[in-house]
């Protein structure tokens, strides 16, 4: 029995004399924590200061908190927004509604879902919008040529297209709306003469997705989007 105290009391010895490393959450050093932790106070923690925080999160009693994502960060697309949000109006936000999130999209948890309009496999042409004058739906010299062009497209792939049509945000709503199927109307009447057989469907969205602040920006409102 005295030899077994004896043991023990060497064991003990030597694990004090060898410097035993403390139970983990506990810490001496750096070395005794998980890696990207450090030893803060005898305790192993996230951090130390905002510093040791990645994409620029805040350091709040040994944890990393994320930092807010900035407010009415300008964008052209949703790749540009942080986690959470879409580019709606130029402008990074959580979104509200589907109408936020283009023809077809979907807003899920303030996030967009855009509707996919990929090409045709092996696609070997692209298809344009079509502009118009402002308050206009008759075909200027440069849609037609535009149209033209995208009928050619769709004649080689043989694939149905949608046809939406948009204004600038100048007008009503239902005054916009309605100028836009004419648009879209008119697009799919000279395509049609020009023999596209497939399926051409019209979506009029009015003013629902105009970002111009000007006349620039306004005359690219005035347009019908031709998408696969």
């Amino acid at each position: 029995m005295r030899f077994s105290h004896l043991w023990l009391a060497a064991v003990v010895c030597l694990a004090f004399a060898t410097g035993c490393p403390p139970k983990y959450p506990k810490c001496s050093g750096d070395k005794d924590c998980h890696e990207h932790e450090y030893c803060v106070n005898g305790q192993c923690q996230q951090c130390r200061s905002d510093g040791d925080c990645p994409g620029g999160g805040k350091c709040n009693a040994g944890r990393c908190e994320q930092a807010p994502p900035p407010a009415n960060l300008s964008c052209t697309d949703d790749r540009q927004c942080p986690a959470g949000q879409s580019c709606i109006d130029g402008v990074c936000k959580p979104c509200t509604s589907d109408d936020q999130c283009g023809e077809g999209g979907k807003c899920n948890a303030g996030k967009c879902q855009r509707a996919s309009h990929e090409p045709p496999p092996n696609a070997k042409c692209t298809l344009e919008p079509v502009y118009f004058d402002f308050n206009e739906s008759v075909l200027t010299t440069e849609a037609t040529a535009a149209i033209d062009r995208n009928a050619d497209c769709i004649k080689q792939n043989h694939h149905n297209v949608t046809l939406t049509g948009r204004t600038d945000p100048r007008g009503t709503e239902e005054y916009n709306l309605a100028l836009s199927d004419k648009r879209a109307q008119s697009v799919k009447g000279r395509m049609s003469q020009l023999g596209v057989s497939t399926d051409m469907k019209i979506n009029a969205r009015g003013e629902m997705d105009a970002t111009g602040k000007d006349e620039a920006g306004w005359a690219k409102d005035r347009r019908v989007d031709v998408s696969w």
